[in-house]
């Protein structure tokens, strides 16, 4: 969504923002990187959302990056990993290098983030070693990149609408990226990307 950034609360971790759609304002979690990221109060901003509904609540996310939501969204594939550690990762790692922390298996860097004992640490490790480079495929290695993910990443919310887990999408979109070569179009990713998860 493209708002107007009216507030922020917890900036030093993270948090809450106040952004202002149309007059209506919205109250969303977001990682203290998205926090940094948004700039000042007052300011327009454009953020990427994620909305969670349970039976007696309703929690606004949002990121910053479409990258972001998108290891976000991998991260609570992981059994235990709720939005509040989700975030409490992104805070903590740049997306680049809890890319790089998983490829690698090293636990104790995603253990510095708050709420991630050592063995939710491992868990997160084993569960996504092998799909941080596929997601990588889609969020870039370089955390300085700045932009979205464009068809990669509405493909992989196509796929995650179709009701694919976050992880399995996101693999599937790169496998469909690799195969088709840079410049795919949204239709023929997820067409492909269709064919590789189903295998």
């Amino acid at each position: 969504m493209i708002a107007k950034l009216t507030g922020r609360l917890d900036s030093s971790g993270a948090g809450h923002a106040v952004i202002d759609v149309g007059g209506v304002g919205y109250l969303v979690e977001a990682s203290a990187r998205t926090l940094d990221a948004l700039g000042a109060v007052g300011g327009d901003v454009t953020i990427h959302t994620e909305m969670l509904v349970g039976e007696d609540f309703l929690r606004l996310l949002g990121f910053a990056r479409a990258e972001e939501r998108d290891w976000f969204r991998l991260l609570t594939s992981v059994q235990g990993v709720g939005a509040k550690v989700a975030l409490a990762i992104l805070s903590a790692l740049e997306v680049a290098d809890l890319q790089r922390a998983l490829a690698s298996g090293d636990s104790a860097m995603i253990a510095r983030a708050n709420g991630v004992g050592p063995k939710l640490a491992q868990r997160i490790t084993h569960e996504l070693k092998d799909k941080a480079g596929a997601l990588g495929g889609i969020a870039g290695s370089s955390p300085a990149r700045g932009t979205t993910s464009g068809p990669l990443g509405d493909a992989v919310t196509a796929l995650t609408g179709l009701g694919f887990k976050p992880g399995e999408a996101s693999a599937a979109v790169a496998a469909a990226n690799e195969e088709l070569g840079a410049g795919a179009s949204l239709d023929a990713l997820v067409r492909v990307a269709l064919q590789k998860a189903a295998k």
